[in-house]
């Protein structure tokens, strides 16, 4: 395959920054985005030009570091992470333009590379277990519904990768966020900071510069771990029910 690559390149973040256009021959249709982009910085390396900044780790769709966005789509056209995108999902002379997150809370660092630093803060804000409970009880020894598991479970394969947040016209968290405060909710360990949690993590979440959630659904469409959209309503509940009930 041979493709034309546009790719934002900006040198930090306060530097102004502009897509530049890349031809990248000899692409396998089996290869991932991420080993496109290697091909592409092998080369640029070669001719002694700056390699494209790109996050990337565990490159098995687990960590969430790798997202982009490709064509305007957060992670690309299919609902997957930016690393398991293969370049099947694309023709031979195609352009692809390739763009970082783009979001208040997900400043530009370099080229594709933004600072997520704001949803660890979000969860270090509550999202999760500090009370004492003693050692580990027998696996049995708290009953949980079913349902109730099963939803939790849902909710923790999020991978905080911030796909959500790029594809929000808001620049909102509130998706991840949902999926933090629904997780523990539903879970016994969760519930002696049920509430301070929900208060604690939606207030972290506004003061990062994160818009307001206006469900227009573009959060869900791009989870690539199918974060359910009923997690914000679940979201709203607690909220709502911890500022009545004031924190506890």
């Amino acid at each position: 395959m041979k493709l034309t690559v546009r790719v934002w390149r900006q040198a930090g973040p306060a530097a102004e920054g502009r897509l530049v256009a890349y031809p990248v021959d000899g692409i396998s249709p089996d290869m991932s985005f991420l080993e496109m982009l290697d091909v592409l910085n092998q080369r640029l390396i070669e001719e002694g030009d700056e390699p494209v900044a790109f996050d990337h780790d565990c490159r098995e769709g687990i960590c969430g570091s790798c997202g982009v966005v490709i064509n305007g789509q957060a992670h690309g056209p299919e609902r997957t992470t930016s690393c398991q995108l293969h370049m099947r999902s694309f023709t031979d002379g195609d352009v692809i333009d390739v763009e970082p997150w783009r979001a208040a809370g997900f400043p530009v660092v370099k080229d594709l590379v933004v600072d997520r630093s704001a949803l660890d803060r979000i969860v270090q804000a509550g999202g999760y277990v500090s009370a004492p409970t003693g050692s580990a009880p027998d696996a049995h020894a708290t009953p949980v519904p079913k349902p109730d598991a099963d939803l939790a479970f849902d909710n923790a394969t999020c991978i905080g990768c911030g796909a959500c947040v790029a594809a929000c016209p808001n620049g909102s968290a509130t998706l991840f966020t949902a999926a933090k405060v629904t997780h523990l909710s539903l879970l016994p360990q969760g519930g002696p900071e049920r509430a301070s949690r929900v208060l604690d993590m939606v207030a972290a979440m506004d003061a990062e510069g994160f818009g307001g959630c206006t469900n227009t659904g573009e959060c869900v469409a791009s989870c690539p771990k199918g974060i359910p959209f009923t997690s914000i309503a679940t979201l709203n509940r607690e909220y709502l029910a911890a500022s009545r009930a004031g924190r506890r």
